[in-house]
């Protein structure tokens, strides 16, 4: 039995995790029965197709949306290059290409037997599966022959817009000490249901997500992680209406870390719960084989809820999200289950009331590379105190063993922070990491006192909250605004319209592959 420093009943965590298993287990039976736009068009890519139409239009949605314009989406797209490579001899670009030009109907040709369709699909699959894994071989030889930096990472963000200027920073901020470089997407690519083409040098808030600066960044970092003699790891967002199609751009491009939550699009970005739900799974399985490490949006609850009264709702997700991942195909080491520092810090012992939620999380996950967020809420123009508090969450970050630490920077309410606020940030968390390395070997919790009583406190709200979501059905519970006190109806918000049953024909053979294969 796993010993417990907060005096944590494993009895009541194995129910909790056994109730959100059951939670999850329903949202994947509705997730089966079940493709969309963004699915289709990932599998699209992961067969080798790119580029854009004269229209800019990149090929995948033209493929994809021909189909589901003429009402047959349910039949899946495999269904129909399968069978037009049959019967043409085409390749799945040259296809594309065609049908981008108006020289080809895929949904008028004479149909093939299934076998026959399938066996046409299979090199291409084949090639796909390979190239990823050859991408996750090369970083797994990184690792193994320059390493990496100790947990928790040092995580940072680069956000210029410009992917030329953001791999400048990047270089800056690995050479200062980071170990995980998040390039931020541009504002409200989320709700774009295509992925723009191409290296971009504009982008309000960040930088496009596109499948070439994925590639100029991962060279960028590989160039300098061999310069520091340590592997840096690349992050994006998958979040959002091209979840797993940014997810297979980034399995294809050898991305590390993927922003890939379960529920955030629903409560953030007003996105459909069905279309998300469906999406996330497909996604997951690609971080999974891919050996992404996903990170989940918890933290983002307490931004619109309070930190205090609301901490069992991050757990409680926490806990589906680790269900749903599970189911996925991710190991629990892939999980960069979210929790953040953002309690008042005008709040008496807050301090203490932060260090037992991080340690409980830890204790809860204990194999999950935790991703810790810094204080965001209550952050102000006084730099200073901003630092102090930075200090103070880094403090717990290393004294409660996180996996990834996601820098706060003394500027981050005034302006997008400078390349000098980087560097004070990852002095800071240096400085604070090594100074305090084995605290938590070192330190134990008074029993029953406030640390030990929170734990247990917000660890049976969050069994209550389970068992109401179990009760209801997640999507209930959605629409009863039970995380971050966002209500989301079942039949509104962003990209219903792309949310197909699946059909007789229907084919995905990457997911029964990739699951078997990681």
């Amino acid at each position: 039995m796993q010993n417990s420093k907060l005096g944590l009943d494993f009895n009541k965590v194995a129910h909790a995790k056994d109730v959100a298993r059951k939670i999850a287990d329903d949202v994947q039976k509705f997730v089966e029965q079940y493709s969309t736009v963004a699915v289709e068009r990932t599998l699209c890519r992961l067969l080798g197709i790119d580029g854009v139409d004269a229209n800019t239009v990149p090929l995948p949605n033209v493929l994809v949306d021909e189909i589901k314009d003429k009402g047959v989406l349910s039949q899946g797209i495999l269904f129909f290059l399968g069978n037009t490579i049959v019967e043409t001899g085409m390749d799945p670009q040259q296809i594309a290409e065609k049908v981008a030009e108006g020289q080809l109907d895929m949904t008028t040709l004479p149909v093939h037997p299934m076998d026959k369709i399938k066996a046409a699909l299979k090199p291409y699959v084949d090639a796909s599966i390979k190239r990823i894994s050859d991408r996750r071989a090369k970083k797994e030889n990184y690792l193994k022959t320059i390493g990496e930096g100790p947990k928790p990472y040092l995580y940072v963000i680069v956000a210029t817009g410009n992917i030329y200027e953001d791999v400048v920073q990047a270089q800056a901020a690995a050479r200062q000490g980071a170990d995980v470089i998040a390039v931020i997407r541009t504002t409200g690519q989320s709700l774009l249901d295509y992925v723009p083409y191409g290296a971009t040098t504009e982008g309000f808030g960040g930088t496009f997500a596109t499948q070439e600066n994925f590639r100029i960044m991962r060279k960028a970092l590989d160039e300098v992680g061999e310069e520091v003699g340590r592997y840096i790891r690349l992050c994006n967002y998958c979040s959002g209406l091209c979840m797993p199609e940014i997810a297979a751009m980034g399995a294809l491009e050898g991305l590390d870390v993927m922003l890939n939550d379960a529920l955030y699009g629903i409560l953030f970005r007003d996105i459909n719960m069905q279309r998300t739900l469906v999406d996330q799974f497909m996604s997951r399985v690609i971080n999974g084989f891919a050996g992404v490490i996903i990170n989940t949006g918890e933290d983002n609850y307490l931004t619109t809820a309070d930190a205090v009264e609301q901490a069992h709702t991050v757990l409680a997700s926490d806990l589906i999200n680790e269900q749903l991942a599970l189911i996925a195909g991710l190991k629990e080491e892939q999980m960069g289950l979210g929790h953040a520092f953002e309690m008042d810090p005008s709040l008496e012992n807050g301090f203490l009331l932060e260090l037992s939620q991080a340690q409980m999380t830890r204790e809860i996950f204990p194999k999950a590379t935790l991703k810790y967020m810094p204080p965001t809420k209550f952050m102000t123009g006084n730099i200073f105190r901003g630092h102090i508090q930075d200090a103070l969450f880094n403090m717990i970050g290393i004294w409660t063993s996180q996996g990834i630490q996601l820098l706060g920077m003394p500027t981050e309410a005034i302006h997008t922070p400078f390349m000098s606020d980087r560097y004070l940030s990852i002095e800071n968390a240096k400085y604070i990491f090594g100074n305090m390395k084995n605290i938590g070997d070192e330190v134990e919790f008074k029993k029953d006192g406030i640390i030990q009583s929170r734990a247990k406190e917000v660890l049976d709200n969050a069994i209550a909250l389970l068992e109401n979501i179990e009760r209801e059905g997640l999507f209930t519970a959605l629409e009863k605004g039970i995380f971050g006190d966002v209500k989301r109806p079942k039949n509104g918000g962003k990209g219903l319209d792309g949310v197909a049953a699946k059909g007789a024909n229907y084919y995905n053979p990457f997911i029964e592959l990739m699951l078997n294969n990681n």
